[in-house]
């Protein structure tokens, strides 16, 4: 999709005539003139980067209601789970560490 988009815009810069003083292909234009002359083509791809867009979210299998319940619970229980074993760890840690500092 990438090599697609990249002919479409390099079909558009050959399209447009290079603007005098503009800034490298790309980089910032150079003065009102070269703003001028560099803001069409900007729009340009942005429309065709939002056109590409809009294409591949068409394409996205959405998951259904039921299938984002399940993986609430999994995620959920999943934190509750790592939080508790964090959190013996810690208390196991800060045991052994009280006792090698006091000593």
């Amino acid at each position: 999709m990438a090599v697609a988009e990249d002919e479409r815009v390099e079909k558009a810069a050959k399209a447009e005539k290079p603007a005098k003083g503009g800034g490298a292909a790309g980089g910032p234009p150079e003065g009102v003139r070269g703003a001028l002359d560099w803001l069409p083509g900007k729009i340009r791809e942005l429309k065709v980067f939002l056109a590409e867009v809009r294409g591949e979210l068409k394409k996205v299998t959405w998951p259904g209601r039921k299938e984002v319940q399940a993986t609430t619970v999994v995620v959920m229980a999943t934190t509750v789970f790592f939080g508790f074993y964090l959190w013996g760890l810690d208390l196991v840690f800060n045991q052994l560490l009280s006792n090698v500092l006091k000593r």
